[in-house]
């Protein structure tokens, strides 16, 4: 056999072997940027969904909000004040008849669309939430992934010679680590 056959075919499959890499490579990455990408989708979804949510229910409530809020406010004037026995007895008469006027509306109606629209609220909260937590998973195994491409040889060599960089992992931000606070979505 010719030497320079032999040459020919190592050099073939080294450059077979290198394109290999590097579509291996590319294609990772791409995965990160999709991943990435579901990321923000889940963003915008909760982004736009929310606010319309809430918004809904707070048209559900509007015929239920004067009562809760009388109670609420009585409530809050019972714990917060100190009052003399009278004007304290008289706080407690106003609050019991005023959840006796919520039981009655929750008798007379059992189905009360209000509830059903906060519990439809509530389940979305955590649908997206959970749908978010799924999209950062899956962000951080395609990172994890292309990072092992980065890392392990022969493709560290191929990446480098090519200037492949590393991408972040998603971490939480502190303000993130905190529970949304959904009550000032009603009080705008």
């Amino acid at each position: 056999m010719d030497i320079s056959i032999i040459l020919i075919a190592i050099v073939v499959i080294v450059l077979i072997a290198v394109a290999a890499v590097y579509n291996s490579l590319i294609g990772r990455r791409n995965q990160v940027q999709n991943a990435e990408s579901s990321i923000d989708v889940m963003l915008k979804k909760r982004y736009d969904l929310i606010p319309n949510l809430v918004e809904t229910v707070k048209q559900y409530m509007n015929h239920e909000k004067d009562l809760l809020e009388n109670i609420t406010a009585l409530r809050s004037k019972l714990v917060t004040s100190s009052l003399d026995k009278p004007e304290r007895r008289a706080l407690e008469s106003e609050l019991s008849q005023g959840l006796q006027q919520l039981n009655i509306s929750v008798e007379n109606y059992p189905d009360l669309k209000a509830n059903e629209n906060f519990l439809n609220l509530q389940y979305n909260l955590n649908e997206i939430e959970s749908q978010l937590s799924a999209s950062r998973r899956a962000y951080n195994a395609s990172v994890l992934d292309y990072h092992n491409g980065l890392d392990k040889f022969p493709s560290n060599i191929i990446a480098g010679f090519f200037n492949f960089k590393r991408e972040e992992f998603f971490d939480i931000i502190p303000s993130e680590s905190k529970n949304p606070n959904v009550k000032n979505l009603f009080d705008n």
